[in-house]
């Protein structure tokens, strides 16, 4: 098992060892993302967060890019009592123009 959580989340998703909320469903959907998207963000992307406090665990916020290599995706996510990762919520992270 990898030393670090990114290291773990990445393998969670090669692996297909995570489920998404109907919340991250929704929230992928009206950013029209895809799994793909997603998963893409997360082996590409950065560690930029971790929240603690939840009693459900520690949370994990990844940043990555799409797909499409210009749009900038934020997971939040978490490893279950049964070491799944699930993705809580998803987003597109909007630039700003300059």
């Amino acid at each position: 098992m990898p030393a670090s959580a990114l290291g773990r989340i990445r393998d969670a998703v090669r692996n297909g060892n995570y489920d998404l909320t109907a919340h991250a469903m929704e929230e992928a959907a009206e950013d029209d993302l895809d799994i793909i998207d997603l998963e893409f963000s997360i082996l590409g992307g950065q560690l930029v967060k971790t929240q603690r406090g939840d009693s459900r665990g520690m949370k994990f916020v990844v940043h990555g890019r799409g797909t499409d290599g210009a749009t900038l995706v934020a997971t939040v996510g978490r490893f279950t009592e049964t070491d799944r990762y699930l993705i809580v919520t998803v987003y597109a992270i909007e630039q700003e123009k300059p």
